[in-house]
């Protein structure tokens, strides 16, 4: 009888941990909805302008009405789930030279829609989008400036992430922010990422939706299955021990925001084998900025989702029409079946990461002139974490390419594999078979 229920018992692990897909996960991708995407993106375009300092007051204009109708949409969200979702303002005041695009006083103001961790309340995986848009001229806040694709786009897709996942309950919380001051200076997520530290968050990662409608590129190039995800490589918050650490263990390319792309990059190879992630080793675009990057600034993980084929003529441009090239970011340049796909994208990983039990910690590794790589970590108790798996690479792949599934225990020999010719990588496994975001060793033994 002991032995049947071993058995038994072996063969329901080795069902879970093996099982290379989660059907809920589909049902999330196929509840995005591209009509209420072209709905969203339509009503915020249609507030004239979402600059920073553009009208408070009206309920028909600027980028006051606009965020309360980003509020409003929560709210809507929060009682059809029997309140999932805790809405509220986060906000900054900000005074006139506090940046070179600063014109005057004002309160740089978020949109917060939490939904709360069933056990880890107070760790949280963030989607954002943008509120305020901009023209040609930054410091013009009166002229049209629809904002379509940016950053409507990401903010529509947020809320329709929103829409989906308040479906469903979560073990970790998610956060779905929409961020101001974006284009003044990155200072909505500077505030929020200030707030967070401030109260303790322990934040998995935050995805930052900047442009997710766009197909057609400026060089002509149509691409409506290709999507970059940008990361940096190392925390700027790492220690000069560390530093000097990776000069005899590597790690150059392994810090947390890139460990998220990598997250990405796997999630959507298998659930949405259709689209292309591009993972780019760069924070940003050349020389650019988005609002992960205060988060990154203060030691969180985060990167930046957006279109693979920017075109300029529809960023940042006054509506016109010159030499017959049309200029302006409206409503016609987005594809909303694109923003529909990178909405999923969003969606499926935050599902899985809040389902996913938290990355193990105290993760050292050994093997220094042995044929073998051992490794040691801190077991959890978490009664969600049914083991643990080791992932390895060659030193030149950007991905995680192999990986053992080791059991539920603090430490583990793969024999055979000579330390000195891969990276490794250690994530913990829960009951569905969700897994943390890969944890890089930091500490070594021998």
């Amino acid at each position: 009888m002991l032995k049947y229920t071993f058995t038994i018992a072996f063969l329901f692990v080795l069902t879970i941990t093996t099982a290379q897909t989660d059907q809920r996960l589909y049902d999330i991708i196929d509840a995005v909805s591209a009509d209420r995407l072209e709905s969203d993106i339509r009503t915020l375009a249609n507030f004239g302008t979402r600059n920073t300092f553009s009208d408070t007051v009206s309920n028909t204009r600027g980028i006051g009405a606009a965020r309360r109708w980003i509020k409003g949409e929560f709210d809507k969200i929060s009682a059809n789930c029997n309140n999932c979702l805790e809405v509220s303002y986060q906000k900054d005041f900000v005074k006139k030279g506090a940046g070179a695009r600063i014109v005057k006083d004002a309160w740089i103001v978020n949109v917060l829609a939490v939904q709360r961790g069933t056990k880890y309340p107070n760790r949280y995986i963030i989607m954002s989008g943008d509120i305020d848009s901009r023209a040609s001229d930054a410091l013009n806040y009166e002229i049209d400036a629809p904002g379509a694709n940016d950053n409507a786009s990401g903010m529509a897709g947020t809320i329709e992430a929103a829409r989906v996942l308040s479906k469903y309950k979560f073990e970790s919380s998610i956060l779905y922010v929409g961020l101001s001051g974006e284009e003044q200076g990155l200072f909505g997520g500077s505030g929020l990422a200030k707030y967070a530290k401030e109260k303790g968050w322990d934040i998995i990662g935050v995805l930052n939706n900047d442009m997710i409608g766009n197909i057609e590129g400026v060089d002509g190039v149509i691409d409506n299955r290709s999507f970059r995800i940008f990361s940096e490589p190392t925390p700027p918050t790492e220690t000069e021990r560390q530093r000097r650490a990776r000069r005899f263990t590597g790690g150059e390319v392994d810090g947390i925001s890139r460990q998220l792309a990598r997250y990405i990059h796997k999630q959507v190879k298998t659930y949405m084998p259709e689209m292309n992630p591009m993972m780019i080793y760069r924070l940003d675009r050349f020389g650019r900025g988005g609002h992960h990057r205060p988060f990154n600034d203060l030691g969180y993980a985060g990167i930046r989702i957006m279109e693979a084929h920017e075109n300029y003529n529809r960023q940042h441009q006054d509506i016109r029409t010159e030499n017959g090239i049309k200029y302006g970011d409206v409503i016609e340049g987005v594809n909303f079946q694109y923003a529909k796909k990178l909405t999923a994208v969003n969606a499926i990983n935050l599902a899985s990461l809040a389902w996913a039990p938290p990355a193990p910690k105290g993760v050292a590794i050994g093997g220094i002139v042995q044929p073998s790589a051992k490794f040691k970590w801190e077991k959890s108790s978490d009664p969600n974490v049914i083991g643990y798996k080791i992932y390895w690479r060659d030193t030149t792949s950007p991905t995680w390419d192999h990986s053992r599934f080791v059991g539920n225990v603090s430490e583990f020999v793969l024999e055979g594999i000579v330390i000195d010719n891969f990276f490794f990588g250690l994530a913990a496994v829960g009951k569905d078979g969700h897994e943390s975001m890969v944890v890089f060793p930091s500490q070594t033994f021998r």
